[in-house]
């Protein structure tokens, strides 16, 4: 007579299968979903820049520029690790007055052979200054599409709001660039 406690070790075996391919599926569903969750993530607490769905509407009539103040603005790129990109700003710095438009662009450019989407994802710190440093234009508003060995000159407009506080002289507005051509493929077939 067996034993109530001696189990099938095909049963098992097919179990812990079972487990295994649900575990690699969802971490593969989660490494897609990251970049839009990141987003709603973002807008929710306003870490990285992204607290109005709405960019900043510039107009020139009201904007008042403080030019008892110079704000320095650096600009950093980098690459999320599956991003094969090159990308770049033109210059890593800017001063501007309170109120005044700041005006430069990033380089992106494709250096592999096939067709490619990419989603930056902005960030400034110090994370106070998170509310005042407003995208007029930007590139990061919209996924971009390069094609095989494409560059595309990406403009970038900012306004530091004249209510900065006092304190804060420098701010830093980095991108992290991600490959979303995935999504955005799946996005175009529907």
């Amino acid at each position: 007579m067996a034993d109530k406690d001696d189990k099938n070790p095909l049963d098992s075996s097919r179990r812990t299968m079972i487990r295994t391919g649900l575990v690699a599926g969802g971490m593969f569903g989660f490494g897609f979903a990251m970049v839009p969750i990141y987003n709603v993530f973002c807008k929710v607490t306003g870490l990285n820049g992204k607290t109005d769905p709405n960019p900043y509407k510039y107009d020139a009539e009201k904007a008042q520029v403080d030019t008892s103040r110079t704000i320095k603005v650096q600009f950093v790129a980098t690459k999320n690790t599956a991003m094969s990109w090159d990308f770049k700003p033109t210059v890593t710095e800017i001063k501007v007055h309170p109120g005044q438009v700041g005006e430069l662009d990033f380089i992106a450019r494709n250096p592999t052979d096939a067709r490619m989407i990419g989603q930056a994802i902005p960030s400034v710190t110090p994370f106070q200054a998170t509310n005042f440093l407003h995208k007029v234009e930007c590139f990061c508003f919209t996924t971009q599409t390069l094609e095989a060995g494409e560059e595309k000159v990406m403009p970038l407009r900012i306004i530091v709001d004249q209510a900065l506080p006092r304190h804060i002289t420098k701010l830093t507005l980095s991108y992290t660039l991600f490959d979303v051509t995935s999504m955005g493929e799946r996005t175009l077939a529907s």
